[in-house]
């Protein structure tokens, strides 16, 4: 239950513009991102819900979470990961579920945020129930407005579109609305315990510090217990939330580290708790599939370095939100030079953090607070080398909160001082909020715009390409898209681009490679097969398509090594045992094809032309008995093929079972009657007329 600053409870009319500021969040939210909810899946989407066999069926928890391991975004999540089986469960693959419940996520994390931002202006029980931010600007009093338009701002922000409108970046708007939540639930718990403590103190009752007063009293502890254990589960950025809420705990209630573990050890215990979750997620997925990690083939230092030109480019963002990019490619910092500017940038907000965290005046130390939030949830992508993401819009997702924070309330304090400086009377509550509500309906019309470009991944990396166009994967993505819309050439410049850029581009050799080849220019695609080869010996399909290339040319002793090799590396591959069949009955070497066919078979026993293929190569050596059975399993998977039906009838004839044989030999005349070959094998059965 809310209450100002002398305990009490809101009047009905300030309860009202709760009400009212919280209803016109989510409607702004609605608006800004009502064009998001027929946005495709894209990129990453794929292999975390399209292809995520796990979240199939939601009532098996056991599968649900586990998810898959590798370097799939719900890797090591198993919250995320039954977060996207909820939404299977209600429209399969079909996305709009998943874009309501993202957009849900999303004002939920911003009515939060509202609540918090106002209850950490209108009070501080800590020092005497004293308002945190100066009085004499009449913030306190209208902690409802000025919060309202810190939530409102930071919810229509267009740098938060890839964290919402992205399906599978929900780790990190989940991930933030349980780390919001975990701080909500211990202001709501010291709110209380602060109560309860001067009721004990009214009645003389002996009260033990950090003791809990009553069983209501446990609810938002374990709430926020609770909050913080599932956002471990869902990514792991949410490692700080603990020590945020300490350090909250230190700068607005208790007023030091020692106070604030004293009169909540239990609680603090609990929240440290949860980190053995996270640990254990942690070493479950390793280096996430080879993605994350300082033994992924990074180097750390030229990926630290990179981060504070990132860090900087994020805070850009945050006052200027354009251009917004989905990839920024995967350039390091080439030198240290190169970065010192932000170097000096960032080191500066961090010691000015720390030094306002230790001032003696509490707006000081507030805006030191909202530092340490900022770096505390930056801190982990910048100091755990993230090979596929180097820089990555999705991260500011909460790190905003803070930025916003501050920027409107110092915008407030400022505009108050100038207010009072012109001898103007009353605060400038009413210009200011229309001056947030200006700024919120322009982010709010960018974010809507934004949202156009996830519509489909051919807008989506036709903008990316274009705002980056040196980043070879935005270049190869694009090139994917085409393709597979049927634009083969355009396809090809964009794979040629990507290669230009990154020439060790292992999946833009094999594509293109893919693409020439279906365009008959084997030669070239031969080349790009080659190159592919050398940069990936160790998959199999690279061996297969080059074999493929070969065999189709007649290089015939190219194509079996070509095959040999693949099916070393992928013993269970149905169509590498099949294509070798083929290359070594070409080549004459019949009887070393049928091992292979009979592999196939056992493997695909539903592949009709392997199950042709073995029957003919048995009947090359007349092992008619063995290769009967394989024309009957023909004939069952493709009953009305003439053709199959003429040569099942010749091989039963041959074993001499005629009455089978013409039922046969009749049933392909009907399928085709001017098929002479057919008319001749029924005319020479014994006993026809």
């Amino acid at each position: 239950m809310d209450t100002n600053r002398s305990g009490a409870e809101p009047s009905g009319r300030s309860r009202q513009g709760i009400v009212w500021a919280g209803a016109v969040i989510a409607a702004a939210a609605v608006a800004a991102y009502h064009n998001s909810l027929a946005a495709q899946f894209n990129f990453d989407d794929g292999p975390a819900i399209v292809d995520n066999s796990t979240i199939r069926h939601l009532w098996d928890l056991g599968a649900v979470l586990s998810p898959p391991p590798g370097g799939a975004t719900v890797s090591g999540r198993p919250v995320l990961n039954l977060s996207f089986a909820v939404n299977y469960a209600i429209s399969g693959r079909a996305v709009w579920s998943y874009h309501v419940l993202n957009l849900l996520i999303h004002i939920l994390a911003g009515l939060t945020l509202f609540g918090i931002v106002r209850r950490t202006l209108g009070f501080n029980r800590g020092m005497g129930c004293q308002p945190m931010i100066s009085i004499k600007h009449g913030l306190a009093a209208h902690a409802t407005f000025i919060s309202f338009a810190v939530a409102l701002i930071w919810t229509v922000h267009p740098l938060q579109t890839e964290a919402v409108t992205y399906v599978v970046q929900r780790a990190e708007s989940l991930m933030g609305l349980f780390y919001l939540l975990t701080l909500y639930g211990f202001i709501r718990y010291a709110d209380e315990s602060e109560g309860e403590r001067r009721k004990a103190e009214g009645g003389k009752a002996k009260v033990e510090g950090g003791s809990m007063f009553s069983l209501s009293a446990f609810r938002f502890p374990l709430f926020s217990i609770s909050a913080c254990l599932l956002g471990m589960g869902t990514k792991e950025v949410m490692v700080s939330a603990p020590v945020i809420v300490l350090l909250y705990d230190r700068t607005f209630v208790a007023g030091s580290f020692r106070e604030a573990w004293r009169l909540r050890k239990k609680y603090y215990a609990g929240l440290a708790a949860t980190w053995i979750l996270l640990l254990c997620l942690a070493l479950g997925t390793g280096t996430r599939g080879g993605t994350a990690g300082v033994n992924t083939g990074v180097d750390p230092v030229s990926y630290w370095l990179t981060q504070f030109p990132a860090v900087v480019h994020y805070l850009v963002l945050a006052f200027w939100p354009t251009p917004l990019v989905l990839d920024y490619g995967m350039q390091l910092a080439p030198s240290a030079a190169t970065v010192v500017p932000s170097l000096l940038v960032v080191a500066g907000l961090a010691a000015g953090s720390v030094w306002l965290l230790t001032a003696k005046t509490r707006n000081l130390r507030a805006a030191g607070f909202a530092g340490a939030v900022f770096f505390a949830i930056l801190a982990p992508t910048c100091l755990v080398p993230v090979v596929s993401q180097v820089v990555a819009e999705h991260r500011m997702y909460l790190a905003l909160a803070p930025v916003v924070t501050v920027a409107v309330v110092g915008g407030y304090l400022l505009l108050a001082r100038a207010w009072e400086k012109a001898g103007k009377s009353g605060a400038p509550l009413r210009s200011y909020l229309v001056l947030c509500l200006a700024v919120a309906a322009g982010l709010g019309f960018a974010t809507a715009r934004r949202n156009e470009d996830y519509r489909t991944s051919l807008s989506l990396w036709t903008r990316t390409a274009e705002e980056v166009p040196l980043n070879p994967r935005a270049q190869y993505n694009l090139g994917q898209v085409l393709d597979q819309q049927g634009d083969r050439p355009a396809a090809m410049e964009h794979y040629r681009a990507a290669l230009r850029l990154k020439p060790d581009y292992f999946e833009a050799h094999t594509n293109l490679g893919i693409a020439l080849a279906d365009a008959g220019r084997w030669p070239e695609a031969i080349a790009e097969y080659e190159q592919a080869v050398r940069l990936g010996p160790g998959f199999a399909q690279t061996h297969y398509n080059l074999g493929n290339a070969f065999l189709h040319l007649g290089n015939l002793t190219e194509a079996i090594a070509c095959y040999e090799e693949a099916r070393d590396l992928a013993p269970d591959d149905p169509n590498v045992y099949f294509n070798l069949g083929v290359a070594l009955t070409k080549a004459g070497r019949v009887a070393e094809a049928i091992p292979a066919y009979e592999e196939a078979v056992r493997l695909r026993p539903d592949s009709l032309q392997a199950q042709i293929d073995l029957a003919y190569a048995l009947t090359h050596f007349d092992r008619l008995p063995e290769a009967l059975p394989h024309f009957q399993v023909a004939a069952r998977l493709e009953p009305d093929n003439p053709e199959i039906r003429n040569n099942l009838g010749c091989a039963l004839a041959q074993l001499g079972r005629t009455a089978e044989a013409r039922v046969e030999f009749e049933a392909a005349l009907r399928l085709a009657p001017n098929d002479a070959e057919v008319r001749a094998n029924l005319a020479h059965l014994p006993g026809t007329p």
